[in-house]
């Protein structure tokens, strides 16, 4: 295999598992936001959709097409629309083009796993009436449910799976850092605020659009903003904190590494935010700032994704 079909192959591969793991962690964002609705017995229009658009990291491209920021518009945006490159639908084609492409180095039914969800949703799309989309979110979480299964269960621990793993591993750091950032804004804790019912609500919707809800109660008795945002960002054990993300991106690199004998840059520069979390704590964090250390977070993460564009996707023969 030449360096350049080598590059291409591993460019395919972690871009396939960075756009589902995009589709997942959207379509959890919303329907925990659709839940809400119910659980705090809110009117629509007093429910927030703002930090949604936010956590996607999308809002100029929002603004610049709607005026109203309300479910209807942010839904379809989030889910259907085919002018974001981000949205539900975008990210489902573009993790099946990329698997189109790898389909003789993935396992079989990984390949029709992506290829029915994606049939699925284009048959969503093309309903008139979209008022029930719960079922659409539990059908694309379940499909990457089956596929994280298919790669545990069915591929080779070579290549390929680490460099799906650096996909799966960054775009979930990033996810779970961008949530925990824009939602600590919203809810910004005041004295009158801090431990009300609401509060409590509002903090286990973010432990929920993280799959994180019951995993966080069996540490801890009390859904806090302190606790939420240690069990998010330090905890070492579960699959969604950005410290077990980025220790499994150092694992993967490392395996990477010691496979193709090509020195990663990336290695070094995500041991260094290895170190940034060890060296600090959640109370340290909330004091200087939680904005700030995730702002730093995802500004070295973006060098590890550039360093490994560098180091492979740029290869030429």
């Amino acid at each position: 295999m030449s360096g350049l079909m080598l590059s291409r192959v591993a460019n395919s591969i972690y871009w396939m598992s960075r756009y589902l793991e995009r589709a997942d962690s959207i379509a959890c964002f919303i329907d925990v936001n659709l839940k809400l609705i119910l659980d705090i017995a809110l009117d629509r229009e007093n429910v927030q959709w703002q930090p949604l658009v936010l956590a996607s990291g999308d809002e100029a491209d929002f603004f610049k097409r709607y005026k109203t920021l309300d479910q209807k518009r942010v839904v379809h945006f989030l889910t259907f629309d085919t002018l974001n490159p981000n949205s539900i639908l975008s990210c489902i084609l573009n993790a099946r083009e990329n698997a189109r492409t790898v389909r003789e180095i993935i396992p079989t039914e990984l390949w029709e796993t992506i290829n029915e969800l994606y049939h699925f949703i284009q048959k969503y799309s093309k309903k008139r009436q979209k008022d029930n989309l719960l079922p659409l979110y539990a059908q694309i979480k379940a499909s990457n449910n089956v596929a994280c299964g298919l790669v545990a269960n069915a591929m080779l621990r070579d290549q390929a799976l680490h460099f799906l793993r650096l996909g799966q591993m960054i775009e979930r750091a990033d996810k779970t850092a961008r949530l925990l950032d824009v939602k600590y804004f919203h809810l910004l804790p005041s004295p009158e605020y801090v431990d009300s019912p609401y509060d409590a609500v509002e903090w286990g919707a973010v432990l929920r659009s993280v799959s994180a809800f019951q995993m966080y109660r069996k540490k801890y008795h009390q859904v806090n903003y302190r606790d939420v945002s240690e069990f998010l960002i330090f905890d070492p054990f579960f699959p969604r904190s950005i410290n077990y993300c980025v220790n499994q991106t150092l694992s993967s690199l490392g395996a990477i590494t010691e496979m193709t004998k090509v020195d990663m840059g990336a290695k070094y520069e995500m041991a260094k935010l290895q170190q940034m979390l060890l060296l600090t704590s959640v109370d340290k964090v909330l004091a200087e700032g939680l904005h700030e250390f995730i702002d730093l977070f995802q500004f070295n993460l973006n060098i590890v994704d550039q360093v490994i564009y560098r180091s492979f996707f740029e290869l030429k023969e």
